[in-house]
C-alpha cells in the first residue's frame, strides 16, 4: 500500500475513533479544515511540524502514525 493512502486511512481511523469531525481536528491543530482534509484525502502530506502535532493530538507515536508499527 502506498504511504499516502495508508497515512490518510490511519488519520481517518484515529479521527473516527475519537468521534470528531474534520473541523474539530483542524481546530485542535490550528489549521483550516480544507488543509486537514487534504491530509485525510492523501492529496497532501503534512510538514514535520504538523506531523508531530497530529501525533500529539491523537496521542500516538510518530511510528504508529507513519505505519512503521501497530503499537500506538
Amino acid at each position: 500500500m502506498e504511504f499516502r493512502q495508508f497515512f490518510s486511512g490511519r488519520l481517518r481511523e484515529l479521527r473516527k475513533e475519537r468521534g470528531e469531525t474534520q473541523q474539530q481536528v483542524a481546530d485542535g491543530l490550528g489549521i483550516l479544515r480544507q488543509h486537514y482534509q487534504k491530509f485525510e484525502s492523501g492529496e497532501n502530506l503534512p510538514s514535520l511540524e504538523k506531523f508531530l502535532a497530529l501525533a500529539d493530538y491523537f496521542g500516538v507515536s510518530l511510528d504508529y502514525l507513519a505505519g512503521r508499527t501497530d503499537k500506538r
